[in-house]
């Protein structure tokens, strides 16, 4: 099982490592950077943090780090992959790996992508939000509150049981924040983005990205890539083209969905491709026992090659 990390898991020095090992890796990312007519790869092993963390900047920065991973591992470890699934932006770097669209393709949509959500962060503000523990009142119905009382709010994120995001007008943000104090949530806290993604507040993007996807060349995934969306495996072209439009708005179903698949797949190894280990530690959270790897350094791309050949 291919996971594949969103955007936080992006940090100055990713893929460094990984372009001066291996020619492969370094290939791939200066096909990222032709494709977008950018230096991005120095912008990723060398920052600034500031500029990399920006939305436009961190989507396809990630998407090119997990693509490098993924060429240097796939003729090995191909054959055992039963289905892929990614958080967010992840979720295009899934099917780029299932064969759906291709490196240059999946690099210009992401950059697209991001360009889009953070205009739209800039015209429309909002924010997002942590909310960690379990609450007495079910986040949604905490949500429905703060939006009569002080402005529009929505979960954005289901990441486990105890962790869920949520995203829209700051006030309206802020307030379910007491509120969910107030149900006996641990903790609730801000993020650093420059949006409130997975919201309605992103409406104003849907339009772009719509043309972006539609323009894009998109192909039957060779396995199911996994939806934020519905928590369901996708299987044609035609759904990843409509589910990766719909996850713009929509909440990111990652408990289910990490469900879904360990029900299906119980004796799955989920392989996180990519920067940090995120996914990983929501995956040990959500599924008793799961066997999970991190694989986005020379070394843990050598330890994944040498477990698949054992």
């Amino acid at each position: 099982m291919l996971l594949f990390p969103g955007q936080g898991s992006q940090k100055p020095g990713m893929g460094k490592e990984l372009a001066e090992a291996f020619p492969v890796a370094r290939g791939v990312f200066g096909e990222v950077d032709a494709a977008l007519g950018t230096d991005l790869s120095r912008l990723c092993f060398e920052g600034p943090a500031e500029e990399l963390t920006l939305t436009r900047n961190a989507q396809p920065a990630l998407f090119a780090h997990s693509a490098a991973v993924w060429a240097l591992t796939k003729d090995a470890v191909r054959k055992h992959v039963r289905a892929a699934a990614g958080h967010s932006l992840g979720e295009f770097t899934a099917y780029y790996a299932a064969d759906s669209v291709s490196l240059p393709g999946a690099a210009r949509l992401v950059r697209k992508r991001g360009e889009l959500m953070f205009d739209t962060g800039m015209s429309r503000p909002g924010t997002m939000a942590a909310i960690l523990g379990t609450t007495t009142t079910p986040i949604e119905q905490i949500c429905e509150r703060a939006s009569e009382e002080a402005g529009l709010v929505v979960p954005a994120n289901f990441n486990t049981d105890d962790q869920v995001v949520i995203s829209g007008e700051v006030a309206g943000v802020e307030r379910a924040m007491e509120i969910a104090r107030e149900a006996g949530a641990k903790r609730a806290i801000k993020l650093p983005v420059s949006g409130a993604f997975h919201s309605p507040l992103m409406e104003p993007a849907v339009g772009g990205l719509t043309a972006a996807i539609a323009t894009s060349a998109f192909t039957d995934p060779v396995y199911p890539v996994y939806s934020n969306v519905t928590a369901q495996p996708a299987t044609t072209a035609v759904e990843a083209k409509d589910l990766l439009l719909r996850q713009l708005t929509s909440p990111v179903r990652w408990s289910t969905e990490i469900r879904n698949i360990a029900a299906r797949f119980s004796e799955a190894l989920y392989v996180e491709m990519g920067p940090g280990n995120v996914l990983s530690g929501l995956v040990g959270r959500l599924v008793k026992g799961a066997r999970t790897f991190s694989c986005g350094t020379p070394a843990e791309v050598e330890k994944l090659l040498q477990m698949v050949a054992a």
